[in-house]
């Protein structure tokens, strides 16, 4: 079975999201012939966009938080019902051990991700690394174990 890892930009332009949500689409349904099964960290932007795709092509998706404090710290008051409703549909929910949220959580729970995936999908503009755990930093992590790497940035998307 395919086990898709998903990176990505948080803070995507509005126009962007469905440009993503039919990009992911259309990739899942080439590399997964079957049923898809992802793996994601449920952050905003392309993470839950990845999820909701993974719902509507009858798959599944499990969820690696990187921190304890996670969802109280990282998630907004505004966002909380969407992420729930998402942590409610995955198939197995993974906590990291870290208490706080940050970085180093980041690129542990990326690392977990990466080595339970097959293929890594990178909603990313191409652009370089700001630091650990950003979407270029986790391509550079597969890219050195070898593992199978798509881009997905559409013409249009953009982020904010």
């Amino acid at each position: 079975m395919v086990t898709i890892g998903v990176t990505g930009h948080v803070h995507l332009s509005e126009a962007s999201e469905q440009l993503i949500f039919d990009a992911v689409l259309e990739a899942t349904r080439y590399f997964a012939s079957e049923r898809p099964h992802g793996i994601t960290c449920l952050a905003r932007g392309a993470d839950q966009i990845f999820a909701r795709a993974m719902v509507a092509l009858g798959g599944t998706f499990e969820v690696v938080l990187p921190a304890r404090d996670y969802r109280r710290r990282i998630i907004t008051a505004e966002e909380r019902q969407n992420f729930d409703l998402l942590m409610e549909q995955a198939s197995r929910v993974r906590v990291m051990h870290a208490r706080r949220s940050g970085r180093p959580a980041y690129v542990a729970a990326s690392r977990y991700m990466l080595n339970r995936s097959t293929v890594l999908f990178a909603v990313w503009d191409g652009q370089p690394t700001k630091g650990p755990g950003d979407t270029a930093h986790v391509v550079s992590l597969a890219e050195e174990r070898g593992l199978p790497v798509k881009v997905l940035w559409p013409a249009g998307a953009g982020r904010r």
